[in-house]
């Protein structure tokens, strides 16, 4: 039994991105432990790039905000989860905030041995994923972590555009695969 952590990217309740996550934490909870941590419900400020983590106590960032309790999350995770709405070509702005915040000698703390990633855009391009797949392979590839999978959705919208999308279903298989 794994302890996972799907970190969602949107700030919309009940969108398409958090309607995928769900998928995917209703099939991974069958033999896992399941937490997912909606970017909507913390606030966390940009990465500065100052480095002050690497020298100070813990490596505490200067930032008092609620990155704190994400960090302790990471913490217990084994596996961790991004899902994201894409926009331009990127993932959220509130999400690449706490993905840049990683940037911290904390990290090593963190026992996280696999990564996942699901995202979901408008488009309808063939490359509309791939910077963001250029990037969690090369992050995969320098934390040397295994891939559980990915599931990326085009071409949905509107809230509620993924509802009937077979991409549920390879959400919720993909988490059931999961150990």
């Amino acid at each position: 039994m794994s302890r996972i952590i799907i970190l969602v990217g949107s700030m919309r309740s009940g969108g398409n991105t958090q309607l995928l996550a769900q998928a995917f934490a209703e099939g991974a909870k069958k033999r896992n432990e399941v937490e997912i941590v909606s970017v909507a419900d913390y606030k966390v400020t940009p990465c500065i790039g100052c480095n002050s983590c690497f020298t100070r106590e813990n490596n505490r960032c200067f930032q008092e905000d609620d990155m704190t309790q994400i960090y302790e999350k990471l913490k217990t995770a084994d596996i961790v989860v991004i899902a994201s709405p894409v926009y331009f070509y990127g993932i959220s702005a509130q999400l690449k905030a706490i993905v840049d915040r990683l940037h911290t000698p904390m990290r090593n703390e963190f026992p996280i041995k696999k990564l996942g990633l699901l995202l979901v855009g408008a488009a309808t391009l063939p490359e509309l994923f791939d910077a963001i797949v250029v990037q969690y392979q090369l992050v995969l590839d320098f934390f040397q972590l295994e891939n559980i999978g990915m599931v990326l959705v085009r071409g949905v919208k509107e809230k509620g555009d993924i509802v009937g999308n077979a991409a549920l279903k390879e959400a919720f298989d993909l988490g059931m695969s999961v150990e």
